[in-house]
């Protein structure tokens, strides 16, 4: 798979029919490894072992429906009062992140109401704050560390 712009991590590969699959802790399975997942899992372990969100707080692939259209958010971690904290938009790393990709992750947003969002394509990653008053994003150099309330 392609080396990306993440720290390393231990993973676990297994492969049935033909297919590879990695361990996705959050999920507590095997997913079948496509480009986009690659990167989900770099993320996902970033998240949890350099910026010390718990395992419990991160919610992966789930379902919503915006505008009566049924989609799928990539990594949403949790307030400890349920509340989202960030929201997290993978590529693949073969993805140019423009304008699109930004335009989804807002849409998503005014239904989850995140504070924090990012997009990656796990080459490059980019961060911004919701300014709820001004209805305006203010983009960061990276995202907080989790902070026990």
């Amino acid at each position: 798979m392609q080396e990306l712009n993440f720290p390393k991590f231990e993973y676990r590969l297994k492969s049935t029919e033909n297919k590879i699959s990695i361990f996705d802790v959050i999920r507590k399975k095997f997913i079948i490894l496509q480009p986009e997942e690659w990167v989900r899992q770099h993320c996902v372990h970033f998240l949890i072992n350099n910026k010390n969100f718990p395992k419990s707080l991160i919610n992966v692939e789930k379902e919503l429906t915006i505008n009566g259209l049924k989609k799928r958010y990539d990594i949403v971690v949790f307030n400890p009062d349920g509340s989202i904290h960030l929201m997290v938009e993978c590529k693949s790393h073969n993805i140019t992140i423009d304008q699109t990709t930004f335009d989804q992750i807002a849409r998503y947003n005014m239904q989850l109401d995140a504070t924090y969002l990012m997009v990656t394509n796990g080459i490059n990653h980019y961060y911004s704050e919701m300014d709820m008053q001004a209805e305006r994003y203010i983009f960061l150099k990276d995202i907080p560390d989790y902070k026990k309330s």
